[in-house]
């Protein structure tokens, strides 16, 4: 299934992406999803990595993902694929799902590393649908019927599944609201991306 890029993305890079932790503090990754959008994408475009931890996955992460400290044992260490990762996200606007906390672990991870922009689906959808009693990627997916079955993985909180999810609720998000590239930004960027705010004209 190919998406089209909607009207205010277009002729930006973008990286849709998720990370699954083991739960420790500070988190490790276990999983990254990385889809590349330069135009029409399907999910054979993602990039999908398991991760072999330093720290047990807890047993809250694995009732949340699936995955656990055995499943992981023979996976790379981070430093392995850290240099597969970086470049599909070097220079591309970075999105998805409560990106806050994704952004933070990343760049804890890629030390190296500075997108020129991080939107948040979360603020973003907070915005459009403000009436939902929930916004978490599950429900809005249960509002928009979206899914992340034609990903390899076939369950809601594993990387692919929720980054597939995540593209496919940026685009009803668009398609709904239809703002400009300039309005996105204003709604969805994380504090430290925002632009500064101009002075209101006046004397001085």
């Amino acid at each position: 299934m190919t998406t089209p890029v909607p009207a205010a993305l277009r002729d930006r890079p973008l990286a849709i992406v998720d990370v699954e932790g083991n739960g420790a503090q500070p988190p490790e990754i276990v999983e990254i999803a990385v889809l590349p959008v330069d135009g029409p994408v399907t999910p054979a475009a993602m990039r999908t990595w398991l991760v072999r931890p330093k720290n047990p996955v807890t047993s809250i992460a694995r009732r949340l993902h699936g995955l656990d400290t055995e499943q992981l044992r023979h996976c790379p260490w981070w430093q392995d694929i850290a240099e597969q990762v970086q470049p599909l996200l070097d220079g591309r606007t970075m999105i998805a799902h409560a990106a806050g906390v994704d952004y933070r672990v990343l760049a804890a991870h890629l030390p190296t590393w500075q997108p020129p922009l991080v939107l948040d689906t979360l603020k973003l959808a907070r915005h459009v649908w403000p009436e939902l009693p929930g916004h978490r990627l599950t429900e809005l997916a249960a509002h928009t019927g979206i899914t992340g079955e034609q990903t390899d993985d076939h369950r809601p909180h594993r990387a692919g599944y929720d980054t597939w999810c995540t593209w496919q609720l940026l685009q009803h998000l668009l398609h709904h609201s239809d703002p400009s590239w300039d309005k996105l930004v204003d709604i969805a960027a994380l504090r430290a991306f925002r632009p500064p705010t101009r002075p209101q004209a006046g004397l001085w």
